[in-house]
């Protein structure tokens, strides 16, 4: 569990260690839902987590049962190396075995590098929205 929390604190720093923590033990006791990790021996270079989603998900048919890409990590010195490309397979795979048709993912709107990759492994980008939020 470490592992993978490790490299999921790296992507999402501003959640507690402890907080990611809990989420992946979570996460992995369920059945929507799954983590992929890459190693180099037993170093961890990367992880992505990816679920079943059965709500409307933006941009794609309606039908739910999408799978989604929920987050995607590779350690700096090994990305640009195919790694990224392997475990985002590994997650259509599982969406595939799962009875998915759709695949989805979302990316921050300033993250430029993000809206690379994204388009480098075949998303079409489906919507750009604006969120807000008001204290009640």
């Amino acid at each position: 569990m470490g592992k993978v929390t490790q490299l999921a604190h790296l992507l999402w720093n501003e959640t507690p260690y402890v907080n990611l923590m809990e989420e992946m033990e979570r996460l992995l006791r369920g059945q929507t839902e799954v983590v992929f990790l890459a190693f180099i021996g037993e170093y961890p270079i990367g992880f992505a987590q990816c679920a079943l989603r059965y709500d409307y998900v933006e941009g794609t048919s309606g039908l739910g049962n999408v799978g989604y890409l929920e987050g995607i990590y590779v350690r700096e010195n090994y990305r640009n190396r195919g790694v990224a490309r392997a475990l985002v397979e590994y997650c259509e795979d599982w969406a595939r075995s799962n009875g998915c048709t759709e695949f989805a993912s979302d990316c921050e709107i300033t993250n430029i590098d993000s809206y690379n990759f994204h388009l480098n492994l075949g998303f079409q980008e489906a919507n750009r929205i604006i969120c807000f939020v008001k204290k009640l």
